[in-house]
């Protein structure tokens, strides 16, 4: 009888692995918003002890692994060509593709982990230098993210969700301080 209920104890926390591995890589293939819930979730459950959180990271890490792969793959077979296609913002878009070429050629791995997957296929990033960032870029965030959970508790989730806050304010103000540097200096030039 001890080892039914051992054999159901193992059978319900591999579909919980199982769920914190396709949380992650959904999130890390460009869906928003699963995998830190999930990750935070899983860092919980394990400091009550009721997951292992040596296999709960791992899992994180490897479905974070796959997913940043698939995404990298959806960028560089159709998001390139999707970005660069005619219509709005055409010159615009095509100059973005181009600064976030040298940018990923500047900084790998922290362009990796700053970034969504599928910008590093659009902006062709090569698949050596890819998979290594990205394998580095999810086991930082499974370390930080699941560890954070297990060792500190709720606080990583409002740590998380404020860096998601600031890393939106910063981009939104950069992509303002461009938009109206050009419109000032189209102004001067006329």
């Amino acid at each position: 009888m001890a080892a039914a209920a051992h054999h159901h104890h193992f059978a319900a926390h591999s579909v919980e692995y199982l769920g914190i591995a396709v949380a992650a890589a959904l999130s890390w293939a460009g869906v928003p918003g699963p995998g830190e819930a999930t990750l935070i979730a899983a860092g919980l459950v394990a400091a009550a002890h009721k997951l292992d959180i040596g296999t709960a990271l791992a899992a994180a890490w490897a479905g974070a692994t796959a997913g940043g792969i698939a995404g990298w793959l959806l960028g560089l077979a159709g998001g390139r060509a999707l970005a660069s296609a005619p219509g709005p913002l055409l010159g615009y878009r095509g100059r973005a593709i181009s600064a976030g070429e040298r940018f990923y050629e500047r900084f790998g791995v922290i362009a990796v982990f700053l970034t969504p997957s599928w910008v590093a296929g659009i902006a062709r990033m090569r698949w050596p230098q890819y998979l290594l960032a990205n394998a580095i870029s999810a086991l930082v965030w499974a370390l930080v993210v699941g560890l954070g959970a297990y060792v500190i508790g709720p606080a990583v989730g409002d740590v998380v969700a404020d860096m998601g806050i600031v890393l939106t304010a910063v981009l939104v103000a950069l992509v303002g301080a461009v938009v109206a540097g050009r419109f000032v200096r189209r102004g001067h030039s006329r």
